[in-house]
């Protein structure tokens, strides 16, 4: 028994059309083509972000760097949006909650903020505001903030010294 193979013809507007909207569903799949607000952080504060963008490591909790839309020295991202960092961000009111939760990763203290879902950590005492959102996956891994940390030490200037 011989096995047929059928095709239908198809004319090569309707292939290109086909092909065009596969690509922009597997484009809306990801979530590193999300639009991220870069923020808008006075001149002082916009050098340092320069400085940190130029530290920042390719790899952060496993997920290769892959910047969000659109792109700014403000914005850094890994994987599909898994962890988005924004620097020069104005001060969470958060911050002045002294029931805030805080943690230390490698010298660097960051508010912790719970979200629906993941969490968004901003650092403490420094002389600009950096924030990581992180998704669920690691909502109990702060493995990205100690692996951030070396590079916002060395750009991020503090502006308060602990003993």
């Amino acid at each position: 028994m011989t096995s047929v193979r059928r095709s239908r013809s198809v004319s090569p507007l309707t292939s290109a059309a086909a092909a065009a909207a596969v690509l922009l569903a597997l484009a809306g799949c990801t979530r590193a083509d999300a639009s991220i607000t870069a923020p808008r952080p006075p001149a002082e504060e916009a050098a340092l972000c320069t400085a940190l963008d130029g530290a920042l490591p390719d790899t952060v909790g496993g997920e290769d760097r892959s910047d969000p839309e659109p792109a700014s020295e403000f914005t850094a991202g890994w994987g599909d949006a898994a962890i988005v960092l924004r620097c020069g961000v104005p001060r969470p009111a958060a911050m002045g909650d002294p029931s805030s939760d805080a943690v230390e990763a490698n010298g660097v203290g960051w508010l912790v903020e719970r979200l629906a879902d993941g969490s968004r950590f901003t650092t403490t005492y420094r002389e600009t505001y950096v924030e990581v959102t992180m998704g669920g996956k690691f909502a109990q891994d702060a493995t990205p903030l100690a692996q951030l940390a070396d590079a916002v030490e060395e750009t991020v200037p503090a502006t308060l010294e602990l003993p």
